[in-house]
């Protein structure tokens, strides 16, 4: 057995790797978000529910846009909390007879960003519907803004994807 001290280069490498678990946190943290999106499900759920017989079609519609929106959002949270978690953190040891996702330790850190992005541009289709569906209630200028905003998420979706495709060659 050696006496040998580690360099300090052993020693900042080491520290680096283990700071890795500063993430930990963060990704339970997205937990109690999902706890949070969750409970606005069910408040926005339970709230329409009743008036069901009572309200337009358009106003379904837009009820249920919002439960898709929180939803995908939560989707969201889920992809990034696990390939994260995975991908800079640890793997996940879920045991022989635990229940496992099919994606689970399939997405690196390349397809965990388009994921995001792709999802991002999904919730701002959503959004963007739902305005469209108040057309009477929002402002040109507004309205103007939000398709602009929508756009350059298409935009750099697309672009972030095609860049991707570049590298990957």
């Amino acid at each position: 057995m050696s006496d040998e001290k580690p360099s300090i280069e052993q020693v900042l490498e080491r520290v680096m790797y283990g700071s890795r678990w500063v993430l930990a946190p963060m990704y339970l943290g997205m937990s109690l978000a999902m706890v949070a999106l969750s409970v606005k499900f069910f408040q926005e759920l339970f709230h329409f529910l009743p008036q069901v017989f009572e309200i337009s079609e358009s106003d379904l519609v837009l009820r249920l846009l919002t439960l898709i929106d929180l939803s995908l959002v939560a989707s969201l949270l889920v992809i990034v909390m696990f390939s994260g978690y995975e991908n800079f953190v640890s793997q996940l040891n879920l045991g022989e007879n635990a229940e496992k996702l099919d994606w689970l330790g399939t997405h690196d850190y390349s397809s965990l960003k388009m994921k995001v992005a792709s999802s991002i541009v999904a919730i701002s289709s959503i959004h963007l519907l739902k305005v469209f569906m108040n057309i009477p209630a929002t402002d040109e200028h507004k309205l103007l803004w939000y398709m602009l905003i929508h756009l350059t998420l298409v935009v750099s979706a697309l672009l972030m994807g095609y860049l991707d495709r570049l590298t990957k060659h």
